[in-house]
């Protein structure tokens, strides 16, 4: 992978982690959720009024991605009130990328090299490491069903977008047209689920709304682009280390323990990223 790649992409973990901890710090995740979507669509919609309209080829894709983001929302948020953050987020996050692999072979006919295998499955495996811990023994199969009915939700969105930025003639009108159609339809879900509770959430923190918007969009629209140029299972791999990152959030600003096991995972990852680095694609 090139360089600059790397580097854009783990500049878009960064921000990953940095919005998905604005919408975990309290409240309804499907209602801030909603929130930073329609703050997302607000700060792209400039943009689609300059921009010409992705090619006509990728519009089935953007409507394919709108339904299954507005499932990935509600399947998350589900999924976190059956099970806690720690154990749902780190086995949907790392069981994504191999997913992808699948999807991108089968959809796009991308292959991967022998480094390139091992060192997504050394990143994957790290990302996993996270959720070992004694509680998962209590925890019930559901909430594990959840996490990877989550990962598959991830890949699927991933390949669909991958697919269809690179039919459209333009990445960054496709990501735009996405942030705007994906904001105003799961807000508008929200909002006849949940009218009042949206409401009075979007009164009292629109400003971590608008915040956590803005890194959604510039997370995910880098994801993109290089998905465009790279291939998909390498930037989903890379994507998904906003697991340590958002790890490492929650050590400084929220006292939650660091700990042994995320710190080999932390070493793994390194050691994963260096690998697919040097990998190239066959």
């Amino acid at each position: 992978m090139e360089p600059t790649v790397v580097g854009l992409v783990l500049m878009a973990a960064v921000m990953h982690a940095g919005w998905n901890t604005l919408v975990k710090v309290g409240g309804e995740p499907a209602i801030r959720l909603a929130i930073t979507n329609g703050f997302s669509a607000l700060v792209v919609l400039p943009l689609v009024f300059f921009l010409e309209l992705p090619a006509p080829e990728s519009w089935p894709y953007l409507l394919t991605s709108l339904g299954v983001h507005i499932f990935y929302y509600s399947f998350l948020s589900l999924s976190y009130r059956t099970a806690d953050l720690s154990l749902i987020y780190p086995i949907a996050r790392g069981a994504a990328p191999p997913f992808v692999a699948i999807g991108a072979f089968l959809l796009a006919g991308e292959t991967l090299t022998f480094l390139g295998v091992v060192s997504i499955g050394i990143i994957s495996m790290a990302i996993c490491m996270l959720a070992l811990h004694p509680s998962i023994l209590r925890t019930s199969g559901k909430a594990v069903v959840c996490a990877f009915v989550t990962a598959l939700s991830i890949a699927t969105y991933t390949v669909v977008d991958g697919t269809g930025a690179r039919l459209s003639g333009n990445a960054l009108s496709y990501v735009s047209w996405l942030f705007v159609i994906d904001g105003v339809g799961f807000m508008a879900v929200i909002f006849i689920l949940k009218q009042g509770a949206l409401k009075t959430q979007l009164v009292e923190n629109w400003k971590q709304g608008l915040m956590s918007g803005v890194l959604h969009v510039g997370s995910y629209g880098l994801v993109v682009w290089a998905m465009v140029i790279t291939p998909m299972t390498y930037v989903s791999a890379l994507r998904e280390t906003s697991v340590i990152i958002a790890a490492l959030i929650g050590t400084k600003l929220l006292n939650e323990p660091f700990g042994a096991r995320r710190i080999v995972s932390a070493c793994l990852i390194v050691i994963g990223i260096v690998l697919l680095q040097k990998s190239g694609m066959s």
